[in-house]
């Protein structure tokens, strides 16, 4: 069934996905071999959208059908839980309230096992320091589509030091006009983009 379900979401079938899903835990199947099948067909979508083969749009409606989805798959979840890869800490810098890349990156890189907290949009550089520290999270991605934004990527970078924390965070930056230059004026570590390179940087860094 692995296959099948991941071909399901991966060719953007919302119905026949959900019908499977339901099936499937009605019939017994491990609620978590069904979660992995899911990501899997996530998985695909990625590869997909890197060969330009989807689109925005197709990851958006890839990101929608793979959280109805899980709404079928969490109440059968109670006190369980899948082991997480790594904690993640990613919200819209201060100044710029665009989410649409940001919340295709956090619903890509839960698909695959991380525990992503999403601090939303126009957060000050402190919201990401308080939230890094309380969580022990490893790596912190901040998004920006604006280039104002890109003073608030530098102010939050400078909030990680000044609170004794850069040595043992990783900051990732990523939005429309971010590229190397922007990594080096903001003193980030990487930058991300598109959602497939957010998670390899992710596998590297969290």
């Amino acid at each position: 069934m692995g296959e099948e379900l991941g071909k399901l979401i991966a060719e953007l079938d919302e119905e026949s996905t959900l019908r499977a899903v339901r099936e499937e835990l009605d019939k017994g199947t491990d609620p978590l071999e069904v979660l992995a099948d899911l990501q899997k067909g996530m998985a695909l979508v990625g590869e997909r959208f890197e060969a330009g083969e989807y689109f925005l749009p197709d990851l958006i409606m890839s990101g929608e059908i793979f959280k109805g989805a899980v709404a079928l798959i969490e109440p059968l979840l109670s006190g369980r839980e899948a082991k997480s890869k790594g904690t993640i800490v990613m919200g819209t810098v201060k100044g710029d309230v665009h989410d649409i890349g940001k919340n295709i990156v956090i619903t890509m890189l839960r698909c695959n096992g991380y525990e992503v907290h999403d601090l939303g949009v126009d957060q000050p550089p402190r919201a990401f320091v308080e939230k890094a520290r309380e969580t022990g999270a490893p790596l912190v991605g901040l998004s920006g589509l604006l280039t104002i934004a890109f003073d608030s990527m530098k102010e939050t970078v400078q909030a990680f030091a000044d609170a004794g924390l850069r040595d043992r965070v990783k900051i990732i930056i990523g939005g429309g006009p971010v590229n190397q230059t922007v990594v080096e004026y903001t003193g980030a570590d990487a930058w991300g983009r598109d959602p497939g390179e957010a998670l390899r940087l992710a596998e590297r860094f969290a």
